[in-house]
């Protein structure tokens, strides 16, 4: 199963590279991972995304609470939270290929941030299934380069990380 686990870790150099070697270190694999620093410049806050049952979450998150820099471990999939991911791509657009991603950029609810006469740059923010649906729907012939940042969660309603 999917899990987002999301961290307050203190703000100091060497404090991703002991999380991330937590990961490796028991043959654990990152989908996704984003960090930055919080609204007190102290603290990041750290989002992972990982695949594994509940027993292997929990041992993640035991172990995640163990190391000095991390602060608090949340695990966003146990209840109601939002996700969001970016997404810039780079397409081909010449002829009439470039009214129609035009179109799509438009149905997706994404923007195209730089046009030259043969390439589009779109971002698209949303949850990463409709970000993948964009690339569904679109000639994938057309795609030159794509960067996706990872996932970003955080927790609904009342649900807050903070120490």
């Amino acid at each position: 199963m999917r899990h987002v686990i999301s961290l307050l870790i203190e703000n100091e150099a060497g404090a991703l590279s002991r999380v991330s070697g937590l990961f490796s270190a028991r043959a654990y694999n990152i989908e996704s991972l984003t960090v930055a620093p919080t609204e007190d410049p102290s603290l990041s806050r750290m989002t992972i995304v990982s695949i594994g049952s509940e027993d292997i979450i929990e041992q993640i998150t035991k172990q995640l609470n163990k190391l000095i820099d991390v602060v608090k471990v949340v695990d966003l999939s146990e209840a109601g939270h939002i996700e969001r991911e970016l997404m810039l791509i780079k397409v081909r657009a010449t002829g009439k290929d470039r009214e129609e991603l035009k179109r799509m950029s438009d149905i997706f609810r994404g923007r195209i941030i730089d046009a030259t006469d043969s390439t589009y740059v779109i971002e698209l923010t949303g949850a990463s299934g409709k970000l993948d649906a964009f690339f569904d729907a679109i000639d994938r012939a057309l795609i030159l380069e794509t960067v996706r940042t990872g996932i970003c969660g955080i927790g609904r309603g009342d649900r807050i990380l903070k120490v």
